[in-house]
């Protein structure tokens, strides 16, 4: 069965955006892949479909009603979908590359896009939402982080990408960043090629890479070779 996302949002016009370009637009349309966006205000409170309110106990900005969105993905969502149901936030869980292979193995995601303030935590008890960030910083919605997770998951959908070797020697595929790229020409600006992969010599190309892998690892993100018990493998939050 293809890959499934139903992305709840106040602006579908958003989508599919950059999903609907390059191999990833290529998957959607030849079906390896698709997409589906339901727009929350359909639920709306009253004439002027009213979806949020001022937060209870005082305070800036309004959050998005809890009857309003559960109706939302009631209707969008059937009881006997078994696909995770996923809240873009600053406070979910770090997005990793484990939980995109996750993702990709099932059936497919729900994702529900916050605006305003926050969402009423008693829609996100209810319903089993599980709270997902793309990093610590903040977003204006949820729309563009379910851009971002989405194309982590569709990328590695079998099909979607040319070679399969190239989704599995990427960064933080085997708990490092990935290696130096190089390619012609062999001269640039005084800069040449390293001997290593010039040699010919696969093994020591192999070693090569490996030991460039863990010194930029290192460097960059030594988190990565002693990760956090509570995290997945880097990253933190937002909508």
């Amino acid at each position: 069965m293809a890959f499934r996302a139903s992305v709840l949002t106040l602006y579908p016009e958003m989508f599919p955006g950059p999903l609907g370009a390059s191999l990833a637009g290529e998957g959607l349309r030849t079906g390896l892949w698709s997409l589906e966006t339901h727009q929350i205000r359909e639920h709306g409170i009253g004439r002027h479909r009213n979806v949020d309110d001022t937060p209870a106990g005082g305070g800036a900005g309004m959050v998005l009603r809890c009857d309003v969105l559960a109706a939302a993905i009631d209707a969008a969502v059937p009881e006997n979908d078994t696909r995770p149901r996923l809240l873009m936030s600053p406070r979910g869980r770090p997005l990793s590359q484990r939980m995109v292979r996750d993702y990709v193995a099932g059936e497919g995601v729900v994702i529900v896009c916050g605006r305003f303030e926050g969402v009423d935590e008693r829609v996100i008890e209810g319903r089993g939402l599980t709270e997902v960030s793309v990093g610590d910083y903040i977003l204006s919605g949820g729309e563009m982080a379910a851009m971002v997770l989405l194309d982590a998951c569709v990328r590695l959908i079998p099909g979607v990408m040319g070679k399969e070797a190239s989704g599995t020697e990427e960064s933080f595929e085997n708990g490092l960043l990935e290696y130096p790229h190089y390619t012609r020409p062999r001269e640039w600006e005084g800069r040449g090629l390293p001997e290593a992969l010039l040699s010919g010599d696969h093994a020591r190309i192999a070693r090569w890479r490996r030991e460039r892998a863990e010194q930029i690892t290192r460097e960059r993100r030594p988190d990565l070779l002693n990760p956090s018990p509570l995290g997945g493998e880097g990253g933190s939050a937002k909508r």
